[in-house]
């Protein structure tokens, strides 16, 4: 069996809740509880799960950009500490890239296409011609090398998620984690937009991690889902199995409830 690139184990977050009234004790809100996940090198697996689920948090922990109130995350076997610098974790940002919802709240308006999409390279101190690189990935996802002097505004929303998708692999992660990357885009750059995942996964050797509310996404794109609910992981496995012949109720009521929009 492939190793696992990403391991998670007994993930528990909470938060504190502000008191509403003077000299009340303080409460705590618990957005992931004892959650185990394992994504295997080269897989792709689909988050899912209502709002409020835990879906952005789990990610949030296996990304380092949280730390868990308890438990522990591996990645290529080595320990994730969020409280370390940020130069104690350029090995984990090397190794992984990240795409967000909305692609022009995620880019620097002030900043050029080519300067954001080298940015992760001057970030991380990889050497070599990052001209060259932005130009090569810039084509990569489907955008002209000139489109480099342009800015984000120039640009329409299909556009500009391609060029968040180059930032996010410029620097040739062996991991793309996608926080509903699709989700703002139209049917049609949608459709676009899945394809060139499906392209960059195979030519970049990518592990992918993918939360979406659209299940054709998951469906089409991920070998395995994980299915959240209240903070906690409900059920797991194989794409095929778990949308077909879900084992639970809540994953059957999920998939009841939300539209399914066909990416082709």
């Amino acid at each position: 069996m492939t190793e696992s690139l990403i391991r998670g184990r007994a993930l528990t977050r909470r938060f504190r809740t502000p008191p509403r009234r003077l000299f009340e004790r303080p409460t705590f809100t618990t957005a992931l509880n004892d959650a185990d996940v394992d994504v295997r090198a080269g897989s792709a697996v689909g988050v899912i799960g209502e709002s409020g689920s835990g879906k952005s948090t789990l990610i949030r922990l296996l990304l380092g950009l949280d730390t868990p109130t308890s438990g522990t995350v591996e990645v290529a076997g080595r320990a994730v500490d969020a409280r370390s610098s940020a130069r104690e974790l350029h090995w984990l940002r090397r190794q992984t890239g990240i795409v967000f919802q909305d692609p022009y709240a995620s880019l620097d308006p002030r900043m050029n296409v080519g300067r954001i999409v080298a940015e992760p390279l001057w970030a991380l101190g990889i050497p070599g011609d990052r001209r060259a690189r932005v130009h090569d990935v810039l084509a990569q996802v489907g955008l002209d090398a000139d489109m480099a002097v342009r800015y984000p505004h120039e640009f329409s929303g299909g556009q500009r998620q391609r060029v968040a998708l180059a930032r996010a692999i410029v620097h040739r992660p062996r991991i793309l984690v996608g926080d509903e990357p699709l989700s703002a885009l139209d049917v049609t750059v949608r459709a676009q937009i899945l394809e060139l995942l499906r392209e960059l996964r195979r030519t970049e050797d990518l592990t992918l991690v993918m939360v979406s509310h659209d299940i054709g996404v998951v469906q089409n794109l991920c070998d395995e889902v994980i299915v959240m609910k209240d903070g906690r992981i409900v059920e797991e496995g194989p794409t095929e199995k778990v949308l077909l012949q879900p084992q639970v109720s809540y994953t059957r009521r999920l998939l009841a409830s939300i539209p399914v929009i066909d990416p082709h």
